[in-house]
């Protein structure tokens, strides 16, 4: 382990992961890199002017965002250039896992500057370690499209995939995405929902999508706050493939079309697996 301290550190962009929402999941090295550094670039300077406030450390900070980013770069290379020390935080977590910092970490390693991780909080971790799910395998996804057809389509992608998937979601949308979820891979699936990670109302459940949706759409409190979505990955032998799964809204549109909505659920639940009941809503919510 280095034995380095605050006054002697090197030239570099250090990429430094904040607490997603306990504030005592700061790292001691991540407050001294902060309180040692020339600069801080941040997500948000108001965000973390305060969270650097109430964690007694002062530091110069400027923006960098996904609007700026770009623009920034040649900056923030200056001054490690000139041998200064910088430090790069996003609102939450870690940064540019789904937050801004990819084009400057790609530019510092284009221009042979020095990049240094200091980690810590990551919410695809936090989640997945209480998931309950297989941690072997994964692919992390980000957020999905909010428009419902390329959600399904980068659903259907996925929906042969072993490896356990993760996503972020908005709470606004995520009770379209589990039944997005449902439809793509069968309600049989298993997810675990997680949900205000480290803070107060912290919720995790782990149930069938089925049931998900359902309580989901019982309970409004939970399409309130942060939300990770894990999902457990298609069974060797299983009943998705990648065919039929890209082949769900041909099929219902078919059967919707020859049938009344009852015997069309009825039958996609033998074609598609899962509940007919789930089918059914299906259906009716795609009539015009």
């Amino acid at each position: 382990m280095s034995d380095k301290t605050p006054e002697t550190l090197e030239p570099a962009l250090y990429v430094v992961a904040t607490p997603i929402g306990n504030l005592g999941d700061l790292s001691p090295r991540a407050r001294e890199v902060l309180a040692s550094v020339d600069r801080v670039y941040a997500e948000d300077t108001r965000h973390s002017q305060q969270m650097f406030r109430r964690v007694g450390v002062a530091v110069r900070v400027r923006s960098l965002h996904q609007h700026n980013e770009r623009a920034r770069a040649d900056e923030v290379a200056g001054l490690v250039a000139d041998g200064g020390a910088v430090a790069l935080v996003s609102d939450a977590g870690t940064p540019v896992i789904s937050d801004p910092g990819g084009r400057l970490v790609d530019h510092f390693h284009g221009l042979g500057l020095a990049v240094r991780a200091v980690p810590g909080p990551s919410a695809v971790v936090a989640a997945l370690s209480v998931s309950g799910l297989s941690a072997e395998g994964f692919r992390f996804g980000g957020f999905l499209p909010a428009k419902a057809g390329a959600r399904d389509r980068a659903l259907a992608d996925v929906a042969a995939v072993a490896d356990t998937l993760v996503y972020y979601e908005a709470p606004h949308r995520v009770l379209a995405t589990l039944q997005a979820m449902r439809a793509q891979f069968g309600g049989a699936r298993r997810a675990t929902l997680v949900r205000e990670l480290t803070k107060r109302f912290e919720t995790t459940r782990r149930a069938s999508l089925e049931v998900l949706c359902d309580w989901v759409q019982r309970d409004p409190d939970q399409q309130r706050g942060e939300i990770v979505l894990v999902v457990e990955g298609c069974a060797v032998g299983g009943r998705a493939d990648a065919h039929a799964a890209v082949n769900v809204d041909a099929v219902l549109r078919a059967l919707s079309g020859a049938l009344p909505p009852r015997q069309a659920a009825s039958l996609a639940a033998q074609v598609l697996g899962g509940e007919k009941n789930h089918w059914y809503r299906e259906i009716l919510a795609r009539k015009p």
